[in-house]
């Protein structure tokens, strides 16, 4: 298997140009193309992804340790087929539409100005996790632990309080009706 070392890939379009599997360690992505490219089986460490469209990618059993993602396209991406090992990342002004991270363990994660409808956060475990000004219109919340997250600027979420674990979470008032939407009350 390939190993890359602190290096950085630049407006490459791996569509065209085939991915090369491997381990790459403290390596930057800046302006690339991934869509719906197979990156099954590597490994990221350190590593940053910025402006990349990685829509529809495959990631079966491919590692995220310490990964962040920066103003990238990321629709429709199954997180829930990584390595679940050391598995950490962070995500910043990225679209995520239609993602799933299904039964993850992914305590701490940042989502910081970003598009997060009809994300899957089923059976997940984000405790301590973060959504900063991040729309959550259609994300899916069931049997998912939120305990000590932050919604204070979330927007457009539906958490139905009984089905999910709640204790310590923080939401500002001006957004509780994403916890009462689910009984149909009309709040004024």
């Amino acid at each position: 298997m390939a190993y890359f070392l602190e290096e950085t890939f630049t407006k490459i379009d791996f569509q065209k140009n085939r991915f090369q599997k491997g381990e790459y360690e403290n390596c930057r992505f800046d302006n690339c193309n991934f869509y719906e490219v197979d990156l099954s089986n590597s490994k990221f460490i350190e590593c940053n992804f910025k402006d990349c469209n990685l829509s529809l990618i495959k990631i079966k059993n491919t590692a995220f340790q310490d990964v962040d993602f920066e103003s990238c396209k990321m629709l429709g991406i199954l997180f829930e087929t990584c390595n679940s090992f050391g598995l950490q990342f962070s995500f910043f002004e990225s679209s995520l539409k239609s993602s799933s991270f299904f039964k993850l363990k992914i305590n701490k994660t940042i989502f910081k100005n970003c598009s997060l409808e009809e994300v899957d956060f089923t059976s997940c475990e984000l405790m301590q996790s973060k959504f900063e000004n991040c729309n959550l219109l259609g994300a899916k919340f069931e049997g998912t632990n939120l305990e000590k997250a932050n919604f204070e600027t979330a927007y457009n979420f539906s958490i139905n309080p009984t089905s999910n674990k709640l204790k310590n979470a923080i939401f500002s008032s001006g957004n509780l009706e994403g916890l009462l939407d689910f009984i149909n009350i009309l709040i004024k």
